[in-house]
């Protein structure tokens, strides 16, 4: 494998791999600080606030030092600060470190996926889902290592600061194989913020409407699953194993469906199969059905979002950082307050209209996705 494709690709696993460490560990976070799930959703929002604020800066720090030099510190800087979690003394320190986590995670996800498409440039063909797909294996890898930890009975603090020296170590070794990008002359002064362009907005639209149906089925498939299909307790997680298991089956053979059928092709086939598995998991409420919808709904979200962060890197006229940064802020939104929209409609009506709304959502990121060139 290529140096630079590996290196991008430690950089992926390493951050799904460090996210899922400290998430699988939530419950003794709540259980250190006494604090209940709503305090618990504060923390956790302002981590997302946190990453929203930064990633459009990102862009003009890529410009300015390039995405290799943003890519480390930004993954240094995430990895060094887990530990910090357990050592905390209050809960408004928690809440600023998370926030200052959101930060440093916000920044990572732009500068790795710049460098996922220089590498992208440098080999003349498309892989960007192969990159996302070790993040889906780094996260599942993580959690099974939190549980590990947990089950030991090992406290927070030893847990944190072992997963975090071993990541530094490695991010040590993946960065001497980083592409060089730094621009060697300025001609301009870049602005700090660039508003998306009409076509930054379609990309931009298109991630948003994946990535909000990934954080509802992330949030809400399991309530779906014990509270609408009426599941057992011991079953209704299985919903969501299922769409995280179709996710990375998806991205992993996602590059050789991207080179078959051309990403245009591949985005409408992508756009209706989720509407086709989230419809079947809302129309028919046996649980074994809802899985299976909730598997097929997965299969179609999984190459939309690295297409979609693909084609802003290889933009004309867009520097791959800047680009980036665009899509990934207006996407991330979608991840970021969809699931309490979700949540605010099931109240006021039900579960099963609001992700009918999700569906309609699918219908027009297919629609947009028809509209673009081949």
């Amino acid at each position: 494998m290529h140096p630079s494709r590996l290196a991008v690709k430690i950089i992926f696993f390493l951050n799904g791999f460090v996210h899922a460490n400290y998430f699988s560990r939530l419950p003794r976070i709540q259980e250190q600080f006494s604090i209940d799930n709503g305090v618990v959703g504060l923390v956790l929002l302002s981590s997302s606030i946190g990453a929203l604020l930064a990633m459009p800066f990102t862009g003009w720090l890529i410009i300015r030092n390039g995405s290799r030099r943003i890519t480390i510190f930004s993954a240094f800087f995430y990895c060094s600060l887990i530990p910090f979690i357990s050592w905390m003394p209050s809960l408004w320190a928690l809440i600023i470190l998370f926030f200052i986590l959101g930060v440093s995670a916000g920044m990572l996800d732009v500068a790795m996926n710049s460098q996922a498409v220089m590498v992208e440039k440098q080999l003349g063909k498309p892989i960007m889902t192969s990159f996302h797909a070790l993040f889906s294996i780094g996260m599942a890898i993580g959690a099974v290592t939190g549980a590990l930890f947990t089950k030991i009975g090992s406290g927070m603090s030893l847990h944190f600061t072992l997963v975090s020296g071993i990541s530094i170590v490695t991010v040590f070794l993946a960065r001497y194989y980083l592409i060089h990008d730094k621009p060697k002359t300025k001609t301009s002064e870049e602005p700090a913020f660039r508003l998306p362009n009409a076509v930054m907005v379609g990309i931009g639209v298109i991630a948003f409407c994946s990535m909000l149906g990934e954080g509802a089925m992330a949030d809400w498939s399991t309530n779906y699953m014990e509270n609408v299909a009426h599941a057992d307790r011991a079953l209704a997680p299985l919903g969501l194993s299922a769409f995280a298991i179709a996710m990375t089956i998806g991205r992993i053979f996602g590059d050789g469906a991207r080179v078959k059928f051309g990403d245009r092709s591949l985005m409408i086939a992508c756009g209706l199969t989720a509407t086709v598995g989230l419809c079947i998991a809302i129309l028919f409420v046996n649980p074994i059905v809802v899985i299976v919808g909730l598997f097929i709904v997965g299969i179609g979200l999984s190459a939309i979002v690295p297409i979609a962060y693909s084609l802003a890197g290889h933009t004309k006229g867009l520097p791959p950082g800047v680009g980036l940064a665009m899509v990934t802020t207006v996407g991330y939104s979608g991840f970021l307050f969809g699931p309490p929209i979700i949540g605010f409609i099931a109240e006021w009506q039900n579960l099963r209209i609001a992700l009918g709304l999700v569906a309609v959502l699918f219908v027009v990121m297919t629609l947009l996705s028809a509209q673009r060139k081949s």
